[in-house]
């Protein structure tokens, strides 16, 4: 193991690591006060760095870091967007300050920020989501956090898209807290699988985070952090512009792309309550995977294996199959897949290794309208006794007998 060093962190500047696959790696502050994301470093307490993660601890006003264990890459960068980042921060405390004493003056008015944070893949909106979040619940805010990008997926695993109210400054390795995410299973990492469903469970999303503001008056004020996929181009663009305007957002924070931020711009002037604003792209971003999911970040949680009849659970696949025969369409006319359709899935080998979501649904046709409550690994498939072995993060039955199958697949390494 590679020893200990110290690094003197100048006031605005970071120290950037990245961290190999199964190194372990660790730091603590020293001296001076320094944050990850947005989180406050605790002085003098080691902190374990999960395994493919990337940590960027900047400092106010300097800092000593003492690093120990192995790292692929760690440098000082002096030239960070720090200050613009917390520029952005004041006024959106501004604007939520202003939502607040309007509060009995009408709906509108006491909307607080809807900030949606859009760029192309790895220019840090995930981490610069994080910061917003942290430094607002430092004010005592507790603003939503919502997770659009069924690629990469911070709040749950990939596939999937998501909201959480945020409470506290994020912890720096743990990530965002999961005690109450509205989770929604679209059931592929990429939207070109089913573009109209993903605005589908995009629309249902932002209604139920309407529903709970109009009886939340603290969270209304607080408002939203959204993140978005990476895709910006073709139907990713489509699909952003749609979420821009289900939540109606009324800050878009584009992160290093002038192209972008200049379509959005003029995409968007109509609106003039809307702010585009371009900013420089952070370091740093930490991502969680199927794997956390079931045994934990720092693979402390055990997973839990479960077996199942053939007969006690309902496997249903959304869109797909044409939505009228042949016969029954004009002459000329090509049949075509219902994205919102639900289909029944036999239960086969098919099956193994995908991950299927748990639904709340009772019925079949809530499917589309219910979040999840979680998610199992198929482990196994036994034809002959008709038994499915699964994982799942928790001991016990299933707390629903209806699961989606999407194209997910995870094979344990």
């Amino acid at each position: 193991m590679a020893s200990a060093r110290q690094f003197e962190l100048a006031k605005e500047s970071e120290l950037r690591v990245e961290v190999g696959s199964d190194a372990p790696l660790r730091l603590r502050l020293l001296s001076g006060t320094a944050e990850i994301f947005g989180t406050e470093l605790p002085p003098g307490n080691w902190i374990s760095a999960p395994p493919h993660s990337k940590i960027a601890v900047f400092t106010w006003n300097g800092a000593t870091i003492e690093l120990d264990g192995i790292s692929e890459v760690e440098y000082v960068a002096d030239e960070t967007p720090m200050v613009s980042y917390v520029n952005v921060h004041a006024i959106l405390d501004a604007r939520r300050a202003r939502a607040k004493s309007s509060q009995a003056s009408g709906m509108d008015s006491s909307q607080g920020p809807r900030v949606i944070v859009v760029g192309p893949t790895d220019s840090g909106k995930s981490s610069l989501c994080k910061m917003l979040l942290s430094w607002a619940c430092k004010l005592g805010w507790k603003p939503t956090y919502v997770d659009l990008d069924i690629g990469q997926g911070s709040i749950t695993i990939p596939g999937c898209i998501a909201a959480t109210p945020v409470e506290m400054p994020i912890d720096v390795m743990e990530g965002i807290p999961l005690e109450m995410p509205i989770v929604y299973f679209y059931g592929h990492t990429t939207p070109s699988a089913n573009g109209d469903l993903y605005k589908v469970l995009v629309k249902e999303l932002a209604g139920t985070l309407e529903r709970q503001f109009s009886g939340n008056a603290e969270a209304r004020a607080a408002g939203m952090v959204i993140n978005t996929m990476g895709w910006v181009e073709g139907l990713g663009y489509e699909l952003l512009l749609h979420a821009i305007d289900t939540f109606k957002c009324d800050v878009v924070l584009v992160l290093g792309q002038e192209k972008l931020c200049s379509m959005l711009k003029d995409v968007l002037k109509s609106k003039p309550n809307v702010d585009v604003v371009k900013l420089h792209k952070s370091g740093g971003v930490v991502l969680r995977n199927q794997r956390e999911y079931f045994y934990g970040l720092a693979n402390d949680l055990s997973a839990h294996s479960n077996i199942v009849n053939f007969t006690d659970i309902s496997v249903y696949r959304i869109g797909g199959g044409p939505q009228a025969p042949r016969s029954a369409l004009p002459i000329g006319a090509e049949p075509v897949a219902d994205p919102t359709r639900l289909v029944a899935v036999n239960i086969n080998r098919d099956l193994l290794h995908l991950v299927l979501a748990v639904s709340y649904a009772k019925e079949p046709d809530q499917i589309i309208s219910s979040n999840v409550a979680g998610f199992i690994y198929v482990t196994d498939i036994d034809i002959q006794r008709k038994k499915i072995t699964y994982l799942a993060p928790c001991p016990g039955e299933l707390p629903s007998k209806i699961l989606i199958v999407g194209t997910l697949t995870w094979l344990e390494s």
